[in-house]
């Protein structure tokens, strides 16, 4: 038993120098010093030896045990070392290499308009208020003083998803939401995404995007609706910038108007852009229908109110010289990259 323990460490050593991994050497532990190891196959048989015998055997087990457990911590210090001297190679960076420029991406010409036209009226002193797109109908046209019969509630305009929830066509549910729960003063803008059924082309999309604004107070008068509309447009466009109201009808105000304002590029004198008419429509406004405050919950004897609603991606066609509406949702960088 003595020359088998012998033999095992002299192996075990010899064996131990060709181990190049960190896993080899936990085989190697195992192959040793393991349940079913050869040392501990000896040691099984020392209750045969007599009682002279056993100590000296005893001893030299130990010595061949703690020989072969120091080589293994010795060899996992050496492999571990060279493991990560391996990855350091590996991983090197060459510091006298040039870096890579990263692209910086930048704002798309729909939210630079659009947090324009927020930076606007939140200086003004209004909130942004937000609510679902997928909407009842009731928000979404019942409430804004359009009954059953109206033809915009035709499938033909609106997108339907059960007779009685749909995609809304306008942020107006907005206003109406903010109505029911908040009492007078209300002063909010309203911006989003909203959903109309209209055919692809250089001026629709079937998906685009509004910010309407809703002021409710006592004693709110047409008057305060065309000055927050010139010191909106003068803010937006430039302060030469004036507006013309033209008479039209919304079931939600009354009176009802379209604002046009003075063409940004020929300042009103008639061009290209303009079609020669100096002026170009970007929103639609009225004074808040009495209906509309009644269903909302809200006295039209005690307060008065007006509402307004900004087509986002006209205005950026406008801003930016833009003459097909596809281009906003194509994500070409070509295109995006001149809005940096």
């Amino acid at each position: 038993m003595k020359q088998q323990l012998e033999n095992i460490k002299k192996v075990a050593s010899d064996e131990l120098k060709t181990i190049k991994s960190i896993s080899d050497l936990e085989k190697f532990r195992v192959k040793y010093l393991g349940k079913k190891g050869e040392l501990t196959d000896v040691l099984r048989g020392m209750g045969k030896l007599s009682n002279e015998e056993r100590p000296v055997i005893g001893k030299l087990a130990n010595e061949v045990r703690f020989f072969i457990e120091e080589s293994i911590e010795e060899r996992s210090k050496e492999l571990a070392k060279e493991e990560q001297r391996q990855r350091i190679a590996r991983e090197a960076i060459d510091i006298t290499m040039p870096g890579k420029r990263k692209s910086l991406g930048t704002k798309h010409p729909l939210s630079i308009v659009m947090d324009e036209i927020k930076d606007v009226f939140i200086g003004m002193g209004y909130t942004i208020a937000e609510g679902p797109e997928v909407e009842l109908d009731w928000y979404n046209f019942e409430a804004l003083n359009t009954p059953p019969n109206h033809p915009a509630r035709d499938v033909q305009d609106t997108f339907y998803i059960t007779d009685n929830i749909l995609l809304r066509t306008q942020t107006s549910p907005v206003q109406v939401r903010v109505m029911e729960k908040q009492k007078p003063p209300i002063r909010i803008i309203c911006p989003g995404r909203v959903y109309r059924s209209d055919e692809v082309d250089a001026t629709h999309s079937p998906i685009f995007h509004q910010v309407e604004g809703l002021v409710v107070d006592k004693g709110i008068t047409m008057g305060d609706l065309i000055g927050t509309l010139k010191e909106f447009a003068k803010a937006l466009f430039g302060k030469n910038t004036e507006i013309r109201l033209r008479p039209h009808h919304f079931p939600f105000t009354e009176p009802s108007a379209e604002v046009d304002v003075t063409c940004w590029t020929c300042g009103g004198s008639g061009c290209r852009v303009c079609k020669g008419e100096g002026w170009i429509e970007i929103l639609g406004a009225g004074m808040v229908h009495p209906n509309v405050f009644r269903m909302s919950g809200i006295d039209p004897e005690v307060y008065s109110g007006f509402a307004f609603g900004i087509g986002v991606e006209r205005t950026a066609m406008g801003r930016f010289n833009i003459d097909d509406m596809r281009l906003l949702y194509e994500n070409d960088i070509r295109f995006l990259r001149q809005f940096k």
